[in-house]
């Protein structure tokens, strides 16, 4: 590591912590040169594999670009987007793997959103899932209802009890 004040390539590390959770490590650092401090985060890089083969860094803008696009006329604010963002890529995360298939992004995607705005959901969703048809939609349609449905009574059990 060098040192951002001088250059020098040699520094040490004075004290080492667990940072974020869990998903970085947080070290205190010392220029043997300049003697002056600084602190690293080290933290795993996602690499995201494509259909293609290829794999490149994941990148939460690009993750949050595709939704946003389902998102356009929708009640949904920038920050509700940056959350989701967040969501998706702790959810990577916890998963442990370094490289993550591109469906994997996807499939991340689809819970955040599916509670944030169902209208939206169903856009990415058609796109993502490959819709062929109206029948594609009404199936989506009828687990979103059943899913408004089971959380109605869910409400309703909860105020009858004492």
């Amino acid at each position: 590591m060098h040192c951002p004040f001088c250059k020098n390539p040699d520094t040490r590390v004075l004290d080492s912590r667990v940072a974020e959770e869990g998903g970085a490590i947080r070290r205190r650092r010392v220029c043997g040169a300049c003697e002056k401090r600084f602190t690293t985060i080290e933290q795993m890089q996602l690499t995201v594999l494509k259909r293609s083969g290829a794999t490149e860094p994941f990148n939460r803008d690009k993750a949050v670009s595709g939704v946003r696009k389902a998102c356009k006329g929708r009640p949904v604010s920038d920050d509700d987007l940056a959350r989701l963002g967040q969501q998706v890529e702790d959810a990577l995360r916890e998963s442990g793997a370094a490289e993550i298939a591109a469906h994997e992004v996807g499939l991340a995607i689809l819970d955040p959103l599916k509670s944030l705005d169902e209208v939206a959901y169903l856009r990415f969703a058609s796109v993502y899932k490959a819709f062929d048809s109206v029948d594609d939609f009404a199936a989506e349609i009828a687990v979103l209802m059943a899913r408004a449905a089971d959380g109605e009574l869910a409400e309703h059990t909860a105020r009858q009890q004492p």
